[in-house]
């Protein structure tokens, strides 16, 4: 299985549950393909670049899964249909990447234990 790096834009103007449940249904497709979540983070509602789709603001989610390569089809077919997501990119991690990847949550997790 390889490890990607997805960020997805919601429509920001959907309210705090739609955009928890757009999420969900997001994770449930990499789960029941057999995936994994790793890290699910939620950047919030930021000013887009440009405007996209007529949209000038967006809800930003980063997500990082492990997964086959046949969920990645699965997932981009969802996109294109799935009306709260404006935006999307999914990227496949090399082994750099995945190294460091290891290397930052290893430092979190220790860094939490200490504080405690």
């Amino acid at each position: 299985m390889n490890i990607y790096e997805n960020i997805i834009i919601l429509n920001a103007s959907l309210p705090d549950e739609e955009i928890t449940t757009a999420i969900g249904r997001i994770k449930d497709i990499i789960i029941k393909s057999g995936g994994e979540v790793l890290k699910t983070d939620a950047w919030g509602r930021k000013k887009l670049g440009y405007e996209i789709k007529k949209h000038t603001k967006g809800h930003f989610t980063l997500l990082i899964y492990k997964a086959p390569p046949s969920t990645i089809k699965k997932l981009e077919e969802f996109f294109k249909v799935f009306d709260p997501v404006i935006k999307f990119m999914i990227i496949r991690l090399g082994p750099k990447q995945i190294k460091h990847l290891e290397t930052v949550q290893t430092e979190s997790t220790e860094q939490t234990k200490s504080e405690e």
